[in-house]
Order: C-alpha cells, then structure tokens, then sequence
C-alpha cells in the first residue's frame, strides 16, 4: 500500500489572535505493511485449541483509518527518515499525542481529535485534532501518525501505561507435556528470522543451553503450529566452579539476553542492608565458551533478579534486564534501579524513582511473575519507566498484560510474545506495541507550543496512485 499525508499545523495565540502555521508532507513507515503482510508463526491463523482467543480486525484494526492510522504521536526531536523507523529511541519519546475520539482524561499531553472535521474521504482519511491552552505543550520538531490506542498515552502516562499493548491472540498450551512447557519457559531468546528458540537453564551445577528449532516463518512437512513442534537442535551443558542459583526450596536466578552476542546468567539472595552478592556467567552465542565470576556490590541492597522452578506448573519470576552492558535490578526498598556496568561491577549507580514503587507484577500476580522488563531500549516497571538515558519517568500503576507472565517478553517488529502460567494454566500470548510510527513527518523548523496558544493539526492522508512512497 502507498500513501502519502500533507498536514498542515496552526498555533493561535489566545492572546493576540496570531496564527503561526506549518505546512508538511511525509514519509510513509512500513508499520501497517508489516501489520497486514507479517505473520510470524501464523498467530493470525486459528490453528489448534478449541477456546484458543484472537482479536477482531473490524473495529479494532479495520478499516486501517482511524484504527490502524488513528492517533498521532509528536516530538522535540526530529526523527530519522527511515521506512524501518517505526519505534524512535527513548532518548525521543513523545511530548504529545492524541487518539481517534475526545481525550476525557486529566492527562495534558493529550490532545482530543475534532469528530465532526475528522472523516473518510473518496480516496484517504482526513484527521483533525485540537489541543487547547494546557494539552500538549512543549517543542514540537516531528510529528507522525501512529495507531489508535498508541495515541491514547503513547509509552505509558501517569493516567494509564495499559493501551500501548494490543491483546491479539492466546493459545493454550496446557496440553503440552512438562518438558516441552520447560522449554517454552526457559526461552532467553527467540531468533524469528532464523526460526530459532535458545532456552536456557541451570540445575545440579551445571548451565544447559538448548538450541531449537521454532517454526516461525517457514514450516517443514512434520511440524504444526501449536507450539509443540520443537526440533532439538543442539545442547550444550557448562559445568560451573562458581555459577550457582541461590536459595533452597526456590532457586533464585535468571537468565538474560545481553544482546551483544552474549547471554547472562545472575543470581543473588535478597538483602535488607550491607553489600550484594552476586553469582554471574557470561556465554558466549558464538561458541558457548563462557567465563563466571562473583561480584561484591558495596551498599547495593537488591531484590532478588529472578526465580525459576519447575514442578507441577512453571513458577518464574523476572526482575532484572540487561541494557547496552549494565544490569538492572530493582532496590530491596522499592525507592530506586540499581545500574550495574558488567565491564566493572565496581561501577554501581541507584537510579532513584523519587517515590516509593507499588512493585507490582506487569502481568496478574501468581506463580510466575514479570516486574521489569524492556521493549525496544525503555525499561519498565509497575509505575515507572528508564528511558535509554536513565530518565526516570513515573506513570500509572497499570496491569500491562491479562495473565501471568512465566517467560520473559520478546518483540518482533510490532509483536510482543510471551508465555503465561498461573497455577497450572499456560498459555502463549501475542501482542501489538502499539505506539508505531505509521509516519515520519520533520518539520523544518521546530515550533514551540506553550499554555498561551492552541494547537490544531489538520492531516490528510490519501492513497497514492503516482507510484511515490513519501
């Protein structure tokens, strides 16, 4: 599909009466290609399981204007040019946004979109949202469209951090035997264009790491699409001098995707007061070598970083992530992140919330349990979030995802998948990140929208039949 969109920007001094006005066309993004084109391991297909769950396209993602296209999403910074841009870093999250209805909520950076001006055209959708006096204030250097529900809070603000997650699908996989749902479980990574699953797990000192085989893209004469066609790959078990789980009844621990061509695993035990210690190895993807060591965390206080134990049903609990080369684990008291730089464990800094965090899982409370996690490079927890530069941004205490969340979460493009367990139910979830950039629109000139003015954006955006994608 090609398109194009011209906006035209109007700020009204309510003063003066002066109107400032900018006039723009865009770059289409290929967000709603990948959305209508882009099926990894067919989650838009009823595949098997008979009260298997999926989410509606009419209303919900059809007709594309105002669902799929339906929100707008500006920012101080101008945005690279790039038909894959669909997420910008954190270090540009948007100061304004608005959705496809009239903003009710208290939360100012939201604008309301004008529904008797917004409507369907012969060949497109013509979008108008107003911002009165106190919405959406600040500078304004980019604009894009994005869909419905990212526009209604983008990342998450202090009024709901919920809508930017589109619950799309659920597949039951209680019917899988306990070992195939431990490999599920211990995923630390899933390669979607390679078709590949890496689990990874630690038991009678010793580190296993399992390479699978994930039907994702492609399928082979004997596979299904139920998530129990899993091909065995390669094993590799490391034998541990140091490494070690903690704990007794429930072994703490996790294990981490650095995303720099290394996997991690850490293990500590809580403490109240005095210095950390923390268990670590390092596996090389490449060829499994690995080194592992013991830190001594002067005056860092931690939770746990996570659990794993397996039964009768998954019970695994996630409270760490790994970020350009530093840990990030969640403070004993609630009240801060600790940064740990993994080069130079010496090298610890407490990135204080500046409130006291509910610390409550992303995912309904139960036997597994996610409490931070990243998508793209923002941290999030319960009530806050770090963007790339280590901005704290607090915002609501919102349950992100129905279930409990057993596995940690992994994104493709727009896609968030994960696996849930609650006491026995285990399921395979699919969901959108919904805050996409749909569209890339820099302005040649940065304007500046304070409490004195008003903002209306007039966007058209129609079919493009010249064979031109901006």
């Amino acid at each position: 599909m090609k398109l194009k969109g011209e906006m035209v920007l109007e700020l009204t001094d309510k003063n003066t009466g002066e109107v400032e006005t900018v006039k723009e066309t865009n770059m289409i993004t290929n967000a709603v290609n990948h959305l209508l084109g882009i099926n990894p391991a067919a989650l838009w297909y009823k595949t098997s399981g008979e009260y298997d769950a999926s989410l509606m396209w009419n209303d919900n993602m059809l007709p594309i204007c105002p669902n799929m296209i339906g929100g707008l999403l500006l920012f101080s910074k101008t945005l690279t040019e790039d038909a894959d841009n669909i997420y910008p870093s954190s270090d540009n999250l948007p100061v304004a946004y608005a959705s496809n209805n009239v903003n009710s909520t208290a939360n100012t950076a939201r604008g309301s979109m004008n529904l008797t001006e917004s409507k369907a055209l012969e060949n497109g959708y013509k979008f108008v949202w107003e911002f009165t006096p106190s919405q959406g204030n600040g500078t304004i250097a980019a604009v894009g469209l994005t869909s419905k529900q990212g526009g209604e809070n983008a990342w998450g603000s202090k009024v709901n951090s919920s809508t930017p997650y589109l619950y799309i699908r659920n597949i039951d996989i209680g019917n899988l035997n306990e070992k195939k749902q431990m490999q599920l479980f211990h995923a630390v990574e899933i390669d979607f264009e390679n078709n590949l699953l890496y689990a990874v797990s630690y038991k009678d000192s010793a580190v296993t790491v399992e390479k699978y085989r994930m039907p994702l893209f492609n399928i082979g004469l004997n596979e299904k699409l139920d998530d129990s066609t899993l091909t065995l790959l390669d094993t590799h078990a490391l034998t541990c001098s140091t490494f070690t789980f903690c704990g007794s009844y429930t072994p703490y621990g996790t294990f981490l995707d650095g995303r720099d061509g290394y996997w991690y695993g850490f293990a500590n035990e809580e403490n109240a007061s005095g210095s950390a210690t923390m268990y670590w190895i390092r596996i090389s993807k490449a060829d499994y070598s690995f080194t592992e060591g013991t830190w001594t965390l002067p005056n860092a206080k931690l939770q746990i970083v996570g659990s794993g134990k397996y039964e009768n049903y998954p019970e695994m609990v996630h409270k760490s992530v790994v970020r350009n080369g530093c840990l990030y684990a969640l403070s004993y008291d609630n009240k801060g992140v600790y940064k740990i730089n993994l080069a130079n464990p010496a090298d610890v800094t407490l990135l204080k919330l500046g409130f006291t965090s509910a610390n409550k899982p992303l995912g309904s409370s139960g036997s597994s349990e996610v409490y931070l996690t990243m998508v793209n490079d923002l941290i999030i927890g319960w009530d806050f979030m770090i963007d790339v530069n280590d901005n704290v941004i607090r915002t609501a205490g919102t349950q992100r995802f129905d279930q409990n969340i057993g596995s940690q979460i992994f994104q493709y493009r727009e896609y968030l998948t994960c696996f849930c367990s609650s006491y026995g139910t285990e399921s395979h979830k699919w969901f959108i990140l919904t805050p996409y950039l749909a569209s890339i629109n820099n302005l040649s000139s940065a304007v500046v929208k304070n409490a004195d003015k008003t903002m209306k954006i007039t966007y058209t955006l129609t079919e493009d039949t010249s064979g031109s994608t901006s």
